[in-house]
């Protein structure tokens, strides 16, 4: 699987705040040229509990958001559950295996990111970046969340503002969502 590019995603989540934060910036690419500037990028799944973020081509994307929003539905809301069961389906699927994409989810359970690489990761740090400016993202995050006071959705609009200004394919077009428990 290619690495996703052209986008970025931050999730964040605090025990100590109860919520749970994903971050993107809207920009879409075709090759080198901006085709939209403020694409949606974060979902609200399962009557508002989960938040789901992606990064890749958007119709995978697109497909993958549809497939789990399914696995949610049919696990009752369980992210873990639902995400092993979509890695799964998308490692075997003939169709779905191709696809190019990587979402990132959040809610009261964790922060968990799904590729179809059979990828089922939980970050140690409640936080985590995708797509080609996930890294610079990550970088600020991790830096702010060392400074205890500062809330979890400033940080992660003000992390996605660093990517911004260093990666050539996020944007300030900056979407925060929010779930709290």
């Amino acid at each position: 699987m290619k690495a996703a590019k052209h986008t970025t995603i931050i999730a964040i989540r605090s025990e100590s705040e109860r919520r749970a934060v994903i971050a993107s910036d809207g920009q879409a690419t075709l090759d080198t040229m901006v085709i939209k500037s403020k694409t949606k990028k974060v979902y609200r799944l399962q009557d508002d509990t989960v938040l789901v973020g992606f990064a890749g081509a958007t119709a995978d994307c697109l497909t993958m958001l549809e497939r789990f929003e399914g696995k949610l539905k049919k696990h009752n809301g369980r992210l873990r559950r639902a995400a092993v069961e979509l890695t799964k389906e998308w490692r075997t699927d003939r169709v779905l295996r191709h696809l190019e994409a990587v979402i990132v989810t959040a809610s009261e359970e964790g922060i968990l990111m799904i590729s179809g690489a059979g990828d089922v990761l939980e970050p140690d740090e409640g936080v985590i970046g995708i797509g080609s400016g996930g890294a610079y993202a990550l970088a600020a995050a991790r830096a702010y969340l060392s400074v205890s006071g500062i809330p979890i959705v400033d940080i992660a609009r003000r992390s996605l503002e660093i990517a911004g200004s260093i990666d050539i394919y996020t944007n300030q077009e900056i979407t925060v969502e929010e779930v709290a428990w």
